[in-house]
């Protein structure tokens, strides 16, 4: 700046020297950046030899201000000094590796390089910082700033004394400390520019507290540590820290436990690794508390920490409670958000909505965004990309602490009410979408979620499942029986879209239990036949059905139920055809066709047909089979059959499937190719994955290799063996993925 000035002054060194009374070579170390920091008097005497006024002449006596405080300021020892490491760190490689690529990150000019790590209480952030500041000190010469910003306390500190803080820790008197914070700040960007410096902002409260405290582009890189989000920074490098993986849990574990880890066995240092939920504060709590008691054993710690009433109590030791860590979280949230947080410990299941969460707080949808909001931000929650909220374990266990000691049974008790209700209320009015008769509803219930198509309806039950099956237990426990019945008898259809949801024989068994509880025996008797139908699925059980069958019978009989005992029949001839007792099958199969062409039951009608006609395939009367399937084809194709046309839909593919594996057998390749695949691309029209299509693909895949399509042999194998392993078929999966990648 000296020399544009003298410059455009038109002026040499000597001429210079010789108006302002400075030496040549004075002015010549000042030019060449030899001398950063003149004394007043010197710049004063240049000032005015230059002629500057205003703005100007301020700029270039503050300019070489600023050069002198750096030139004399050394850092104290000892203020903002980094703590110390702990020697059992563990894990976080990748994370290590994204701290230190901070340190040759460029950024926009006057965009200082910030990493922002946020996280919920427990995960280790400030460990973790620590950690990596210690890993690349070496690259910040001009040392490691280490503040803690008491985020989480009553009182966070404050801008301008962080700000104190950090420029005494840089060199600075407090006589050199300017009064007003935005100049604090100025100096303090001055000061980061030049040096090589890392500043770790620890626990920070609010973007308003450590905006001032962030580098202004240069040398400098500041590390932050949150439990908030700072959504509001801007230009700011993330990472989320998660827990830890169950390897590196145990690895921890077994590195504060020292020697004595070896003698406690793997298995129950794993379990015991587990029950900490990847939490580093929690494995440091258990390990302290085994390492001071050499007298315990890890199997007696596991069984405490398997009681969830008291899991919470055991993760205390000396200083140490991992409640402490979540209470702070919580007391900074308002009232509101405390309420909701409490009261969603009683969603039964591992994840939940906005809608849900609305209904466990009683307030409207838009309230409840706000407050969950609220929780993510402070990591009490996490959430996802599809609109989905869930606790960390040991978080809900704090929720159901918080839940137990602030409000009274009475209030819990009306809350767990309100929330099974409108599960249960919820998930009937899913299933009955797919029931025919129901479906939209004339008149939609305000106060339901709201469901405008069966997608819909279908979603929100595979998504919620394990919520609608919580609230089925908890009203099963003390009722409304009602309630329970309803929602098992509305999943009959929608259960032939999830053949393999591995929740139905729990739900029809509840469904059976509340129909006794109610005294129908005509709906208990529906719900042990809903069993049948669920173990003749594969791997079939075919006595578990005949039992269920046998009860059905009975109960039906008592009641004159005409359509449930002759469901009762035709899940026997189901059951008989696995045991291959055919010809009994066959004369089930008759008996209940017979009563349902009584009855009017199209669909179950042509039900029990395609039974008959499947053991006659068993039979290897494959011609016979393939006459009786194309005979059904063409009533599912006649719109005067009488039959449902949801049913229809479905089944079609199914005959069409059935159709092809007769031609298979009967040597028509090519015919038997193009028809199973027509089935095939119909239940992929219809989003339907389950063991008959999984069975179809495999036969293709023979076929297309009988034919030399190896290429297109081995695809259709490989994707035979992802449908089965989706339903839970591991050895025919296994098979035809070897099929797949088999050396031709």
């Amino acid at each position: 700046m000296l020399r544009a000035h003298r410059r455009a002054a038109r002026l040499t060194l000597e001429q210079l020297a010789g108006v302002s009374g400075v030496s040549t070579r004075t002015l010549s170390d000042m030019e060449r950046g030899r001398s950063k920091g003149p004394q007043h008097r010197t710049v004063t005497a240049l000032a005015d030899a230059l002629a500057l006024t205003g703005d100007v002449r301020k700029q270039l006596i503050e300019l070489a201000r600023e050069g002198r405080l750096r030139d004399h300021w050394t850092r104290p020892t000892g203020l903002c000094e980094l703590p110390r490491s702990v020697d059992d760190f563990t894990g976080h490689a990748t994370e290590l590796v994204w701290v230190s690529e901070l340190v040759y990150a460029e950024s926009a000019p006057g965009v200082g390089v910030v990493g922002l790590v946020t996280g919920s209480a427990g995960l280790g952030k400030t460990t973790f910082a620590v950690r990596a500041a210690h890993s690349v000190r070496p690259s910040f010469p001009d040392g490691v700033l280490f503040l803690d910003l008491l985020g989480m306390s009553q009182r966070p500190l404050a801008a301008a004394q962080a700000l104190q803080l950090l420029l005494r820790a840089l060199g600075a008197a407090d006589q050199q400390i300017p009064g007003d914070a935005q100049e604090r700040a100025s100096l303090y960007r001055s000061l980061l520019r030049d040096r090589r410096v890392l500043v770790v902002l620890d626990n920070a409260a609010s973007e308003e507290q450590v905006r001032p405290l962030l580098p202004g582009g240069g040398a400098g890189r500041a590390l932050i540590t949150t439990r908030r989000l700072l959504s509001g920074l801007e230009g700011v490098r993330r990472l989320a820290l998660g827990p830890l993986p169950l390897p590196e849990s145990t690895r921890l574990l077994s590195g504060i436990l020292g020697d004595r880890s070896a003698s406690d066995g793997e298995a129950a240092l794993t379990r015991l690794a587990e029950l900490c939920g990847g939490l580093p504060l929690a494995l440091r709590i258990i390990g302290n508390r085994l390492a001071s008691r050499p007298g315990w054993g890890v199997g007696e710690l596991v069984a405490r920490l398997a009681d969830e009433e008291r899991r919470l109590d055991q993760f205390k030791t000396g200083d140490l409670k991992i409640a402490n860590a979540f209470g702070m979280s919580y007391e900074q949230l308002a009232d509101s958000a405390r309420r909701m947080f409490r009261r969603l410990a009683v969603v039964p299941g591992q994840d939940f909505d906005a809608a849900l969460a609305a209904v466990v707080g009683g307030v409207p949808v838009e309230d409840a965004w706000e407050a969950l909001d609220d929780l993510v931000d402070l990591g009490l929650l996490y959430d996802s990309a599809a609109g989905r909220y869930r606790f960390h374990d040991l978080v809900r266990l704090f929720a159901v602490d918080r839940l137990r000691e602030e409000e009274t049974a009475a209030e819990r008790e009306a809350l767990m009410g309100r929330v099974t209700t409108w599960l249960l209320r919820t998930a009937t009015l899913s299933g009955r979408w797919f029931e025919p008769g129901y479906g939209r509803p004339d008149r939609p219930d305000p106060d339901l979620a709201v469901l405008t198509s069966p997608e819909e309806a279908e979603a929100w039950l595979r998504v919620n499942v394990d919520n609608w099956l919580g609230a089925m237990r908890a009203a099963a426990d003390g009722g409304p029986h009602s309630l329970v019945l309803d929602c098992a008898e509305s999943m009959h259809w929608f259960s032939d879209l999830w053949a393999h949801n591995p929740h139905w024989h729990e739900v029809f068994t509840l469904g059976a239990e509340a129909a006794a509880a109610l005294g129908d025996l005509a709906q208990q008797a529906t719900q042990l036949n809903y069993l049948a139908w669920v173990h003749s699925l594969p791997p079939s059980d075919p006595q578990a059905v005949l039992r269920y069958t046998a009860q059905a019978l009975e109960l039906a009989t008592r009641v004159g139920a005409t359509a449930q005992i002759a469901w009762s029949h035709e899940y026997s001839a189901s059951a008989l055809r696995l045991l291959g007792r055919l010809d009994e099958a066959v004369a089930a199969s008759s008996r209940s066709a017979e009563m349902f062409r009584t009855i009017g039951d199209a669909d179950a009608h042509v039900q029990c047909l395609a039974h008959i006609a499947h053991c006659r395939f068993d039979e290897g009367r494959h011609a016979e089979a393939l006459e009786q399937y194309r005979g059904l084809l063409a009533v599912l194709e006649d719109p005067e059959s009488g039959m449902t046309p949801s049913v229809v839909t479905l089944s079609r593919p199914l005959a069409l499937i059935r159709i092809g594996h007769c031609l298979e057998r009967l040597g028509r390749r090519t015919e038997a190719i193009t028809t199973l695949s027509e089935g095939i691309d119909l239940l992929d029209t219809l989003q339907v994955s389950d063991y008959r299509q999984a069975g179809a693909l495999e036969t293709v895949a023979a076929l297309l290799a009988g034919e030399g399509r190896t290429v297109e042999s081995r695809s259709t194998y490989a994707r035979a063996a992802q449908v089965f392993e989706a339903i839970g078929d591991t050895g025919a999966s296994d098979r035809c993925h070897a099929l797949a990648t088999a050396t031709p």
